[in-house]
């Protein structure tokens, strides 16, 4: 007889992909800025005597970050089965983990192509932003998974709109990054080719569109704190993502100013995959017309 699991524990499936989904960007991360990017010369194995080599630290750095997107493929592929395996099945949910499941692959793809083109720059913005999308959809399978016990934020088809807008500016900040990254210092090899853009250049326009996010943010939370109609709730996740996207602002700017230290920057990063996971949540709460019934308390 076929075992059904039960809605909480999908949810708990759900936040472990996304959690993995999330690490994986921090490891790659720290795969770049330990220079480690070539630890591996070659895909899918280590180099061409070896298909796992941790003889030197580049390599052992590398070579773990690629069990680990083995781990991350485990999970997402075990997100798909369990959403099989509700009492209630739901298409969306199947849809969104299937998603998981096609992205991570490409990722493995994708990660080749960087280690096969000697970290192309261009290869390298494809990787991080592919992540972005994974770990939007991530977001918006937990929310799915929870549906009917979601936060209600009764926000008006024009609040709606706005916070559409607000991702819409952050997406281009989080590629923006991306160019200053792919023109900076830490390429993950001292011999990667770089764009040969001024790196002042890419960062202002980069801290423009972090900045014109932030004033956005803050006008949308100023009109929603006016607004009758909207719930304690969006006013709480809006106040939560500006001080976030703030912190953030006030990371980039100092590891800009000192050099760009490789603390700061493995700091930065984890906090662009976090405001990003922040964006697409309240997004998704305010916009996609998930909730709850009204009756239970609303979840923080």
């Amino acid at each position: 007889m076929k075992r059904n699991i039960s809605p909480r524990s999908y949810e708990k499936l759900c936040f472990a992909s996304y959690l993995s989904l999330f690490a994986i960007v921090v490891t790659g991360g720290l795969v770049r800025l330990t220079g480690s990017g070539l630890g591996c010369s070659d895909w899918p194995q280590c180099n061409s005597e070896k298909f796992i080599d941790v003889s030197s630290m580049h390599g052992a750095i590398e070579q773990i970050n690629r069990l680990f997107t083995g781990f991350v493929a485990v999970i997402v592929i075990a997100a798909v089965l369990g959403s099989l395996f509700l009492a209630e099945k739901k298409r969306s949910l199947t849809q969104l983990s299937l998603g998981l499941v096609v992205g991570v692959l490409a990722q493995v793809v994708l990660g080749g192509i960087v280690v096969l083109t000697g970290l192309n720059p261009f290869a390298n913005m494809g990787h991080f932003l592919l992540s972005m999308v994974l770990i939007a959809n991530a977001v918006v399978l937990c929310r799915h998974a929870r549906e009917g016990r979601n936060p209600v934020s009764d926000c008006s088809p024009r609040e709606k709109k706005y916070l559409s807008g607000i991702g819409v500016l952050f997406a281009l900040a989080v590629i923006s990054g991306t160019v200053v990254t792919a023109t900076g210092p830490h390429a993950g090899d001292e011999n990667a080719v770089r764009f040969g853009f001024e790196i002042s250049t890419v960062a202002r326009i980069h801290g423009f569109f972090v900045l014109l996010s932030l004033l956005a943010l803050l006008l949308v939370l100023l009109k929603v704190r006016r607004s009758t109609k909207t719930r304690e709730f969006l006013e709480q996740r809006l106040a939560v993502f500006l001080g976030v996207g703030l912190l953030q602002a006030l990371v980039g700017y100092v590891q800009y100013f000192n050099g760009i230290p490789v603390v700061l920057v493995a700091t930065h990063l984890f906090g662009a995959a976090l405001i990003w996971s922040i964006a697409v949540d309240t997004i998704t709460v305010s916009g996609s017309g998930l909730s709850r019934p009204r009756s239970q308390p609303l979840s923080h």
